[in-house]
């Protein structure tokens, strides 16, 4: 014969199960969210955003539909050149937003010499721009000839970056003093607002507790190292690696 206790445990697991699972569902769906990939035509990025107004038609001066973000997929249906000589691509946003953008703002992986042009951008900017135009990159030409440069660029733009986070993290604990009886003093370093744009970009920052400084992980050198250990690159990161462990 089945107790009351039985019953009440019983209930007990029903209920628990049950909590459980709204965050079956949701936590696949919040890790696994991937860029969308607008329907048919061929696949461009978006890595100049300067250039990357999205236009009712081929000409500078049509009406805005919308700005797109770096890193932005389209859908590259047709191409013209307007009468003033630049080049325009029409591009499918999503299901209900298309129209034109200038062809210098994206990048596709099947197009000869966009590898070279973006690897000329990456080399211009400051060190976010430079990092998120670099893993554009590494996510577009799975096989160009430019991914140790790439790979060299990334680390060193990142390594820039942590100087420079360095200097932002340090005057802003001065004035907001870090509690001495709380959070050990590193964790506030590490859990700087600074690093978040950067961690969405896969960058991930180690801190010296001594030095109070940020230093890159390494992670693109090694990388370099590992795929391409005969290329001129690879001794260049090498020696990076030595400093930082230094």
């Amino acid at each position: 014969m089945l107790t009351p206790r039985f019953y009440r445990l019983f209930a007990t697991h029903i209920l628990a199960i049950a909590a459980l699972v709204p965050f079956a569902a949701i936590a696949p769906s919040a890790f696994a969210q991937k860029k969308r990939v607008p329907p048919g035509g061929n696949i461009g990025v978006v890595a100049d955003e300067r250039l990357a107004a999205l236009r009712a038609a081929p000409s500078l001066n049509a009406r805005l539909i919308r700005r797109l973000t770096r890193g932005r997929l389209v859908s590259v249906r047709a191409t013209k050149r307007n009468h003033e000589g630049v080049f325009f691509c029409h591009v499918v946003v999503t299901r209900r937003t298309s129209g034109w953008i200038q062809n210098e703002a994206l990048v596709m992986a099947g197009r000869d010499g966009d590898d070279e042009r973006l690897a000329h951008l990456i080399g211009g900017t400051d060190e976010f721009e430079r990092i998120a135009r670099a893993r554009i990159f590494l996510n577009t030409f799975f096989r160009s000839p430019r991914r140790p440069k790439v790979l060299l660029a990334l680390g060193d733009a990142a390594e820039e970056a942590a100087q420079q986070l360095t200097r932002e993290a340090t005057r802003r604990f001065e004035r907001h003093e870090v509690p001495t009886d709380g959070a050990p003093e590193f964790s506030y370093y590490l859990n700087y607002s600074g690093l978040d744009r950067y961690n969405r970009q896969g960058v991930t920052f180690t801190f010296d507790r001594e030095k109070r400084q940020f230093h890159y992980d390494g992670a693109a050198w090694r990388d370099l190292l590992r795929k391409y250990p005969n290329s001129r690159e690879a001794t260049e990161a090498a020696k990076r690696l030595q400093t930082l462990r230094l």
